[in-house]
């Protein structure tokens, strides 16, 4: 199984706060820390809204909910958009129940919070289901993350003018800025879809024992509770999650196991996941473990790994992806593995991983990155109508292929036209000439890796990019759209990706939102 590593530090605010100066909160990458509170004037400003923005003032208090425990009235945490009531959630919603939204309320996720048990590998029903109302706010620091244990669902469904908001207690007390990270944990989907990596659920088991056990289930990473996932329904639902931006995760649980912004393992083709923000996450964007689904209109900025990590046999289709480096941090913008690879036989582990992607733009933009694409351990890679932006500040080199097997697995790439490095744009499976032009020439006619860019708003098509011809990838997926462009946008920013996003230096959306670094106002 697949360690993360990275290393964290945190800024005084999740420390003690007394006696603390400016926040600091260093990145990979940099050179040294990263001033979040410059020293000002005495008296310091009271921050003012725009003429426009209300401050928020508190809820008078926390609503009822059903599971045991309730939710705990914590008082109040004052920002530079306002103050909000702070209620705890209880560890264990434990009946089915609902996450209200209330205009200067935020609710703290505080250690792990779980949303039911586990269900185990051959259960058939959902036991408990939490619903989130669009708008809600909710809020963690240092190891504090969110579960969806297997058999049990989520319905976090916001609005595409009201999204619900998944972030640090530093973003609501204004500390974060566009280089803050590792805040927090993230949010975890876990269900009972086949997954490749038959380990024993022990933490000690020796790296690459796999079995060729029958109820095949993975083990959460890094968690101090046995936290399996996978079973045999491929059809299998985890429930509904749409219109989230999950902002500043990315917390190291132990040494070398960290999460991210969204991590999914063994999630069925019956969940649905639509517009999606992941916002600068420490360790990888969304990270998807086994399981087989779809998703639409993805966006991942800032995150310091690989910005889409795929692996353990899952079989994803995403479309309309927008994916954006910070400067000087990150590695691959798709890394792509499969058990198949470990193991003495290579491709013994099943399912073997497949990866497709249609109409995306990829925006490389840390010197550290050796690659855009890296593929490895037998999976299969289909890419369709995409542009890669490799922005010189790397090698430039598109595409990694790590094994003749991998290479081999190859679905299609078509349409495909990026900036990359003149010499060598691709690395083929064999480290060399021959295998590098063999990769070359599965890239189909329309596609051009020594292409001019003319992209505006960062990721939003120029007349270069909207006269290559597209493909119809209908043909890869039935999930797919026969689009009439390459790129995720073809002249409008806000068509896809509008308010449910936020706004930063990274990317700007144009979302009436707001910026990542802030809160929604009245």
């Amino acid at each position: 199984m697949k360690k993360i590593q990275r290393t964290l530090v945190l800024g005084c605010s999740l420390v003690a706060l007394a006696g603390c100066g400016a926040d600091e909160i260093v990145s990979p990458g940099t050179s040294g820390d990263i001033i979040i509170n410059n020293p000002t004037p005495t008296p310091t400003p009271t921050p003012t809204p725009t003429p426009t923005q209300a401050l928020v003032t508190p809820a008078a208090g926390c609503p009822t909910i059903s599971s045991t425990g309730g939710l705990t009235d914590d008082g109040t945490l004052d920002g530079p958009t306002g103050e909000y009531r702070v209620c705890t959630l209880p560890t264990t919603f434990d009946v089915d129940d609902n996450l209200p939204f209330v205009e200067g309320l935020v609710y703290q996720i505080q250690g792990r919070v779980n949303v039911g048990t586990d269900q185990g590998f051959s259960s058939s029903n959902s036991d408990v289901n939490l619903s989130i109302e669009p708008g809600a706010i909710l809020f963690a620091q240092a190891e504090s993350f969110f579960v969806v244990n297997r058999g049990n669902t989520i319905e976090a469904d916001g609005t595409a003018t009201n999204p619900i908001i998944w972030t640090s207690r530093d973003n609501i007390l204004g500390l974060a800025n566009d280089g803050s990270q590792a805040q927090w944990g993230g949010v975890v989907l876990l269900g009972r879809a086949r997954v490749a990596d038959c380990q024993d659920l022990v933490f000690n088991t020796t790296p690459g024992d796999f079995t060729t056990n029958a109820q095949c289930e993975m083990q959460l990473e890094g968690t101090v509770v046995p936290t399996p996932f996978g079973g045999a329904d491929d059809g299998d639902s985890s429930g509904s999650f749409t219109f989230n931006q999950i902002r500043f995760s990315g917390f190291e649980l132990q040494q070398a196991n960290e999460l991210q912004s969204l991590t999914t393992g063994g999630i069925g083709s019956g969940t649905t996941i639509s517009n999606v923000l992941s916002f600068n996450s420490s360790d990888d964007g969304l990270e998807f473990f086994g399981g087989t689904f779809n998703a639409r209109n993805i966006a991942v900025v800032g995150a310091s790994d690989d910005s889409l990590d795929v692996d353990s046999g899952a079989r994803v289709d995403l479309e309309t992806v927008v994916v954006a480096q910070r400067d000087n941090t990150g590695d691959s913008l798709i890394e792509l593995d499969s058990p198949g690879g470990e193991q003495p036989t290579p491709g013994d582990a099943q399912p073997g991983t497949v990866f497709q992607v249609n109409n995306f733009t990829f925006v490389q933009r840390s010197s550290s990155s050796s690659q855009i694409v890296r593929a490895r351990g037998t999976a299969s890679l289909g890419l369709a109508n995409g542009v890669l932006d490799a922005d010189d500040n790397g090698s430039g080199l598109c595409f990694r292929v790590d094994e003749a097997g991998t290479q081999a697995n190859i679905i299609a790439l078509n349409s495909l036209v990026g900036d990359c490095d003149a010499t060598r744009p691709v690395r083929g499976s064999g480290n060399d000439a021959a295998t590098d032009a063999a990769l070359l020439a599965m890239f189909d006619a329309n596609s051009d890796l020594a292409f001019t860019l003319s992209l505006t708003d960062t990721f939003v098509n120029g007349a270069n990019e909207n006269g290559v011809p597209a493909f119809d990838a209908t043909a890869l997926s039935s999930f797919f759209s026969a689009s009439t462009f390459v790129g995720a946008e073809d002249d409008n920013l806000a068509d896809n990706f509008g308010d449910w996003t936020c706004n930063s230096s990274i990317v700007d959306f144009g979302s009436a939102s707001g910026a990542c670094t802030s809160l929604p106002t009245p």
